[in-house]
């Protein structure tokens, strides 16, 4: 697998509290084990950009794959049927234990025929 983007909640608008509240704000019963998503978290840096659409800057400028030799490298403007998509995250500070979130892996199908 290729590394595209590597960035830090650090980086995030909002607090987790803040989310918190604003979701449940609108009714919603948030129960201890539910998901939270964050949205894409994006750092200062480009290759901190945490979608591949910014990566790119819109599909306009293709992304080189690490890997493979110089002739048979790769390149992306967007996610291609095949391509498999491998989100890792953990929290970890100084003197604490670190919290992994494991791996979420998936897998990006062709198209379904009308």
């Amino acid at each position: 697998p290729a590394r595209l983007s590597r960035t830090s909640f650090r980086h995030q608008y909002w607090t987790v509290a803040q989310m918190l509240t604003h979701h449940t704000m609108g009714g919603c019963n948030l129960l201890p084990g539910d998901l939270l998503g964050t949205g894409t978290i994006s750092g200062p840096s480009p290759d901190q950009a945490g979608a591949i659409i910014e990566l790119t800057r819109g599909g306009s400028q293709p992304l080189t794959l690490e890997g493979g030799s110089a002739t048979t490298q790769e390149q992306r403007r967007f996610l291609e049927d095949g391509d498999s998509v491998i989100f890792r995250g953990w929290c970890e500070a100084p003197d604490a234990a670190r919290i992994g979130f494991g791996e979420c892996r998936g897998t990006v199908l062709p198209a379904l025929q009308a």
